[in-house]
């Protein structure tokens, strides 16, 4: 069994303790998060995960309690709903998931998958350091002994098997052509001024003969790309996963770090040759145009809530597996009373992945995109009653449902963008997830 039966026991007299609220129990453990997510989440309409290229693990199964909110005012509406329940211990971990737009998905493959949706797990696992914590959390009027009784029969299971796609196809959407189109007009309405950036994004289907099991697939990423943050989110029958590279917000007391990057190349065949791919990136005009539209507009937004701001006069390089990318990261020390929702509110979309100015970027992506991003381009991680928070943008993802999985990828584009060149960027950014599905 993956508990131990004293585990179980200690849980239990905990629970048993507590009557008439939320009941939280929790102990030391050596329950790995990752592997309680791959014992469980078949068993449970949620299940989450997500790491920190720090090496942090949270994993939860199940839904003690869970909140929905659409529209512009959706983190608000989340923050109103935490704030109201009683009783919760002030460091308890709630999945947050939210889609690009405040209103949600509307594909049929995202079904499920609200605007901003909240959860505290059943039954969670948090690694922090050496240490990893089990914590247990049944809402008032059930009875623990369900959830214990499950957790008590979760096996462990075996090293996750790199998938096997077997006969598969490839598809995109739109077309390459079609989007290279996409691209010139937005370059063409650039020119005319009526923007200065804007993210345009695709998809690639891939279906193969089997099914991969995502958290499977969320191993491999953590694993292949430890610098990112990588995720697995299941909403009934289907799981979104990723490893994205970029930190959209981590608050702690009133100390707040954001990671914009934008700007990005590949990587070099050979030391030399990404030496040399780097210093181009980091000479680039172009590229450098279009990092500062991205820092401009988070420091400009983060400047009234904060008391001050640590930013970089040049950005740096970031390098992943595939791709490098101009990076700045900005530290700061917020206002009183400046939470994370309020924060998120602020700072989403940011033109890294929507554009500027804000508003006619959007209206832009509405009017020519042919896809639903759903929650790509969103953010995914995890917020706290105390205020902190952890959410990176869900940025080198992919949906994946039974034999099908939708990959979603986009690139920034400026005045002096070209579109080949963007169609290239796309493809880097589509390896991570692309090289293990459609692997021959």
């Amino acid at each position: 069994m993956l508990c131990s039966r004293s585990e179980i026991e200690r849980l239990d007299a905990d629970l048993a303790r507590q009557s008439g609220r939320y009941a939280t129990a929790t102990l030391l453990t050596e329950v790995s998060p990752l592997e309680l997510v791959r014992a469980g989440s078949g068993l449970f309409r949620v299940a989450n995960y997500f790491s920190s290229p720090g090496g942090a693990e949270l994993a939860g199964l199940g839904a003690a309690w869970e909140s929905g909110a659409a529209g512009s005012r959706r983190f608000a509406r989340l923050d109103a709903a935490l704030a109201s329940l009683p009783d919760l211990p002030a460091s308890i971990r709630c999945f947050l998931g939210f889609s690009f737009s405040p209103d949600g998905p509307h594909e049929p493959e995202w079904e499920g998958f609200g605007a901003a949706d909240l959860t505290i797990p059943g039954v969670s696992a948090e690694r922090r350091g050496d240490e990893t914590r089990l914590t247990v959390v049944v809402p008032p009027g059930a009875d623990p002994r369900v959830m214990l009784a499950t957790l008590a029969g979760l096996e462990a299971r075996g090293a996750p098997l790199p998938p096997d796609p077997g006969d598969h196809s490839v598809e995109s959407h739109p077309s390459t052509a079609h989007w290279r189109e996409e691209v010139a007009e937005a370059i063409t309405a650039i020119h005319e001024g009526s923007l200065r950036k804007v993210v345009l994004s695709r998809s690639v289907i891939v279906r193969a003969e089997g099914a991969t099991d995502p958290f499977d697939l969320v191993h491999h990423l953590r694993e292949t790309h430890p610098q990112c943050y990588s995720f697995g989110f299941r909403v009934g029958g289907s799981v979104f996963v990723g490893a994205s590279p970029e930190l959209l917000l981590s608050k702690r007391d009133d100390r707040i770090r954001v990671n914009p990057l934008a700007g990005s190349a590949r990587r070099g065949e050979g030391e030399a040759d990404d030496r040399a791919v780097g210093e181009a990136l980091l000479a680039s005009e172009k590229d450098r145009e279009e990092h500062a539209f991205v820092v401009d507009d988070v420091v400009g937004r983060l400047a009234p809530l904060s008391r001050s701001l640590e930013v970089p006069l040049v950005p740096s390089l970031r390098r992943m597996a595939t791709v490098q990318h101009l990076s700045t990261r900005i530290d700061g020390t917020l206002r009183e009373g400046v939470g994370p929702f309020r924060l998120l509110a602020t700072l989403h979309p940011t033109p890294a992945v929507g554009g500027t100015p804000r508003a006619e970027a959007r209206a832009f992506i509405d009017k020519v995109e042919g896809i639903d991003r759903g929650w790509y381009s969103g953010g995914v991680g995890w917020v706290s009653p105390d205020g902190s928070a952890e959410v990176a943008l869900s940025l080198r993802c992919g949906l994946v449902s039974d034999t099908t999985a939708r990959l979603y990828a986009g690139a920034g584009i400026v005045a002096d963008s070209d579109p080949e060149a963007e169609l290239d960027e796309t493809r880097l950014k589509f390896r991570p997830l692309l090289n293990l599905l459609a692997a021959t």
